[in-house]
């Protein structure tokens, strides 16, 4: 998915890949990345279009259509619902990284949706880096 983000989901092909159904792929996917695999191409594909927005020129429709959207609207709200705001703000606010490409994608990458962003922390005192929890703190007693 990673590789092929601008390509439609087939999520039979990609659960015929891991030998199993449908229904299990989509339940063991979400278990181990915490969103559904749609939600994740989702997400790859605003973060390939926030380093386009940055890095060039083209217009925000080229950029729409190239990383996999197929309607302005849906990449609009879809980008403006994981980064919290629009794609064209976004690119008034943001100019091009000097970095090394693997620091930009460390640093650019979308954690939390912008409404999850607000969110208050867990009350049992335990932190959580981000959506899929890789660097959770447990409460010292």
């Amino acid at each position: 998915m990673d590789r092929a983000y601008a390509e439609p989901l087939d999520v039979r092909a990609v659960a015929a890949v891991a030998h199993c159904s449908e229904a299990h792929f989509s339940r063991s996917f979400r278990a181990a990345f915490g969103e559904t695999p749609h939600r994740y191409l989702q997400r790859r594909r605003v973060e390939r279009s926030m380093f386009l927005l940055r890095e060039t020129d083209r217009s925000i429709t080229d950029i729409c259509f190239d990383v996999g959207f197929t309607s302005l609207g849906t990449f609009s709200r879809t980008f403006h619902e994981i980064i919290g705001e629009s794609p064209s703000s976004y690119r008034d606010g943001n100019e091009p990284m000097v970095a090394p490409n693997c620091v930009q994608m460390w640093a650019m990458r979308p954690r939390y949706g912008a409404s999850e962003a607000a969110a208050p922390e867990p009350a049992s005192g335990a932190s959580q880096s981000s959506r899929f929890g890789e660097a959770r703190s447990a409460a010292t007693p």
